[in-house]
C-alpha cells in the first residue's frame, strides 16, 4: 500500500514509529531524526526565543515550587530562592544543549574531516 504525506509525496521507507521509539537519543540525531540537520547545524525557527524563555521560566517555577514546598515544612525559607537559582542553572544547560552551537566556537562538527 502506497502512503502519501500531506505534500503528495511518498512516505519515507525509514523505520516506523514502534522502532524509533527504541532508538537512543543519539542515534536519531546520528541519523539526522532529531533538531539538527545532518551537518550539525540547526536552522533557526520563529518560535525558538521564546521556547527559550519558556524553558527558563518554567525550570525556576518546577524548582522555585519544590524548593519552596520542601522549606514550607521543613522551615527553611532559604530553600525557595535555591530552588530557583538551581532550576535557572539546569534551565540555562538544557538551552545551551540544545541550541547551542559549538562547531562556531572553533570545533568543528562531528564527522567533519577538515
Amino acid at each position: 500500500m502506497l502512503r502519501l504525506t500531506d505534500h503528495g509525496e511518498p512516505a519515507s521507507p525509514g523505520p516506523g514509529l514502534a522502532a524509533r521509539r527504541r532508538q537512543s537519543w543519539a542515534s536519531r540525531f546520528e541519523r539526522g531524526q532529531g533538531d539538527q540537520a545532518r551537518d550539525g547545524k540547526r536552522a533557526a525557527r520563529a518560535g525558538d526565543g521564546w521556547e527559550m524563555v519558556s524553558y527558563l521560566l518554567s525550570g525556576m517555577a518546577a524548582y522555585g515550587g519544590i524548593g519552596w514546598t520542601v522549606g514550607h515544612f521543613t522551615r527553611i525559607s532559604l530553600l525557595f530562592p535555591i530552588g530557583m537559582l538551581v532550576g535557572l542553572a539546569i534551565s540555562v544547560g538544557w538551552v545551551i544543549y540544545r541550541y547551542g552551537r559549538p562547531h562556531e566556537l572553533g570545533s568543528p562538527p562531528k564527522g567533519d574531516d577538515r
